[in-house]
């Protein structure tokens, strides 16, 4: 779907805008990186060049990292483009956000008795013609034969045999230009292999047919342009292989997609929640850099980066000074006459702009984006609950308003209560049917929460209506409820039994765009400001996550909550408009501001 076309700043000028920078090259200290508090091991004590690490427990270990950024300076020369025939000296932003924390932090194992690498997995999401091709053909040659792991299986995959040859070709001219690379490894063309006859080593090109892929035990999988994979079969298929391996690493890197409902969107998503909260998945790496879409994107850049200069500045597409953060590569080895000439172009062709905010920008061309950022929402946790009736006990007897999301009889549903001081309580009930479920798209977290009391389980395959309004009833006689804004989908009959049992007040409503923009801009400057409490509950936490928002084209003012492709994605997001319902009856609740206060008396 096109994009809206851009071609001033936002009006919101002093929100989505910010002051210029100049440029400088960012100084990373790569002890200051966030790791787990482990301090289990002894000494690490790896050695090169007479330089020895002696720190124990998680840490980045400069040899280590020393080691990968030599290994491209002194045996690699650059294949192809401005570079071409050069040592491969890497970029700044190479070798320090990129190559040095990959490959220098390390975790003791305890399987293995030894320092492992830390990141199994690592995601590089930027515009195409960063690099990419060279940086991953470097990455695979070190792992075939510097990274001491014997038998090591190499893999590259993309959505064809020909792309994934993009990849390996790269390779297959470095090592001719290397005279220790080319002594030392075979080129066997009809396959698209490079052998290591020394460690019994091999780098090869595969199609991505997972069906036929599934008896390697990859050392390394680098996986291209994850937005051309139709699903996570060959991903899964490569990532079980390599179980056996010591320090495994799978590698995948791509550009934005275009569906944000495929396999791409989803591990895109997911690279951006690790960016947000890295303590979500400790062995995954991740490299993001996108142009953002929206004001809530730039300011949680402004958040999560705040001493960058190369930040953008603002939402225009057509402001060169928001072009570097997508493109990391932009005045050194790509060239910004070739960007001026394509954003020319792009102003003047509507298939041209959603081309040059895709693959120039990195920008997902579509209507629908993710709302809710997990450091507003972390922000907003207050005190931990160890169970929902420790916060049902603290709010006993206080005024609250009230939100119903129902669902299917097959599904979950969720009630919200909303407090002046802005905490939030959460009922949620599901069918035993549709626990293991959800189970296995949370790895196994939503059994948990059901034997926690966060979710109430009914018996049967559908839920039962009889507990819902039984647990309503008994909320209602616990809290001073003002009323309970329901989504009219529900029906009449949920109306009129919790109004039979309980006599509040319940207001219609609905997720359009005329209902939902108000309590959606509210919740949201509620986050901004950490005045929403929700006391961590992980089912909220789960469905804050994955909400999306869609705008008209015409209007991004205008807001709604996306629903999404339950069956598909196993994504539930009811808890968030249960609590945007809540909101709306609260915002309905609160006092208007007296003539008075807002223009005086007069005397």
């Amino acid at each position: 779907m096109a994009a809206a076309r851009t071609t001033t700043r936002p009006a919101r000028s002093k929100a989505a805008t910010r002051p210029a920078r100049r440029r400088r090259t960012v100084r990373v200290d790569h002890h200051k990186r966030w790791r787990p508090n482990s301090r289990r091991g002894p000494v690490c004590g790896y050695t090169l060049d007479g330089k020895t690490c002696g720190r124990r427990g998680a840490h980045y270990c400069e040899p280590r990292a020393d080691k990968v950024v030599k290994f491209f300076a002194e045996l690699l020369i650059h294949p192809a483009g401005a570079l071409a025939n050069t040592r491969f000296e890497l970029a700044s932003w190479q070798e320090h956000e990129i190559i040095r924390p990959l490959f220098g932090e390390v975790i003791w194992s305890e399987q293995w008795g030894r320092y492992v690498r830390r990141y199994t997995r690592a995601t590089v999401v930027m515009a195409r013609k960063n690099g990419k091709s060279a940086l991953l053909s470097g990455i695979a040659l070190y792992m075939l034969c510097a990274d001491g792991e014997e038998s090591a299986e190499v893999y590259c995959a993309a959505a064809n045999t020909r792309q994934a040859g993009k990849v390996f070709e790269p390779a297959t001219k470095m090592v001719k230009k290397s005279p220790i690379l080319n002594e030392r490894l075979t080129h066997i063309k009809n396959v698209r292999r490079l052998v290591d006859e020394k460690t019994g080593s091999h780098y090869e090109a595969i199609p991505s047919d997972a069906d036929n892929e599934l008896g390697h035990s990859p050392h390394c999988f680098i996986l291209d342009e994850v937005l051309s994979q139709p699903d996570d079969k060959l991903w899964k298929a490569m990532r079980t292989g390599a179980g056996a391996r010591v320090q495994p690493l799978m590698l995948a890197i791509t550009t934005e997609t275009t569906d944000g409902a495929s396999f791409g969107a989803d591990f895109i998503d997911e690279a951006d929640r690790v960016m947000e909260d890295p303590a979500r998945a400790p062995h995954h790496f991740v490299f993001v850099r996108k142009m953002p879409r929206t004001v809530d994107e730039l300011e949680r850049l402004w958040r999560l980066f705040p001493a960058r200069p190369e930040l953008p500045v603002s939402l225009d597409p057509w402001d060169e000074r928001n072009w570097a953060w997508p493109n990391p590569a932009l005045g050194s080895f790509l060239s910004i006459s070739a960007l001026r000439e394509e954003a020319e172009e792009a102003r003047k062709d509507i298939k041209a702009e959603n081309g040059f905010r895709q693959f120039r920008l990195n920008q997902r061309v579509s209507q629908v984006t993710r709302w809710i950022s997990m450091d507003l929402w972390n922000a907003c946790t207050r005190e931990i609950a160890p169970t929902p009736d420790w916060v049902r006990e603290r709010l006993k007897g206080e005024r609250c308003w009230g939100g119903l999301d129902l669902s299917s009889k097959l599904d979950l549903t969720a009630f919200t209560l909303l407090f002046p001081d802005g905490s939030a309580l959460w009922r949620f009930w599901v069918p035993e049917s549709i626990t293991p479920v959800l189970s296995d798209y949370t790895n196994g977290k939503f059994e948990e929460w059901v034997r926690d009391g966060w979710v109430t389980e009914t018996e049967g395959d559908t839920i039962d209506y009889d507990r819902i309004y039984d647990d309503i009833e008994a909320d209602h006689k616990h809290f001073k409820i003002v009323n309970v804004t329901y989504d009219k989908w529900s029906g009449e009959p949920v109306r009129q039994a919790i109004t039979k049992r309980t006599r509040l007040k319940m207001i219609e409503s609905d997720t359009t765009y005329l209902r939902m923009t108000a309590p959606m801009s509210e919740l949201m400057r509620r986050l901004k400001a950490s005045e929403l409490a929700h006391f961590g509950n992980p089912v909220a936490r789960w469905m804050a996550d994955t909400v999306e928002k869609k705008s008209p084209r015409d209007d991004p003012d205008r807001l709604r909550p996306v629903k999404p492709d339950r069956d598909k994605t196993g994504k539930r997001i009811d808890g968030i408009p249960s609590l945007l319902f809540a909101v709306d009856g609260a915002m309905r609740g609160m006092p208007k501001p007296s003539v008075y206060e807002s223009q005086g008396m007069a005397l």
